[in-house]
């Protein structure tokens, strides 16, 4: 039954990534922005573009797998993790998810050398900021009581610790 069931969040949490919030928000609405139409750039501003897409994945995979296995939930908010998630990169920072889509639109702004896009990322990054303080952290406050409060003590919200 567990096995059935983390297939099941596996592939909800998939799904919202692809076609929800990260989704929209780091791909769909910067390829309507840039129509994915990539100028001619320097081989260096192409190569930190393209490293800061491929790092962009990392904590939003990391973090797919951590909800489902570690949290026994998912990354949508209509199936949240049954336990507060605080492994992982969870160790280093509070948001990884959020930073991994920042980067991924950092990373398209530099690639289609896209103005637009920057703007998008400073909309984007401030709209996180109010979610996460205004939503999600009095949400995680009221769900998991005194422990949220001891990781949001200890981990900071955005800018990542070296060690956990």
């Amino acid at each position: 039954m567990a096995a059935r069931s983390q297939r099941k969040n596996l592939a909800i949490s998939l799904l919202f990534t692809v076609f929800g919030g990260p989704g929209i928000v780091g791909v769909y609405v910067p390829a309507a922005i840039t129509r994915w139409r990539i100028p001619p750039s320097p081989a260096p501003i192409r190569a930190v573009a393209w490293t800061l897409l491929a790092l962009a994945l990392v904590p939003l995979a990391e973090s797919i797998a951590r909800f489902v296995w570690a949290g026994r939930g998912t990354l949508a908010p209509f199936a949240p993790a049954d336990t507060l998630v605080i492994s992982g990169f969870y160790h280093h920072v509070r948001n990884p998810m959020y930073i991994g889509v920042l980067a991924g639109i950092a990373g398209q702004a530099l690639l289609f050398r896209s103005l637009a896009l920057a703007a998008y990322l400073v909309l984007i990054a401030f709209g996180f900021h109010l979610f996460v303080t205004r939503y999600e952290e009095p949400t995680l406050r009221k769900k998991y009581g005194s422990s949220y409060d001891a990781f949001s003590r200890s981990v900071p919200r955005w800018i990542p610790r070296l060690k956990p």
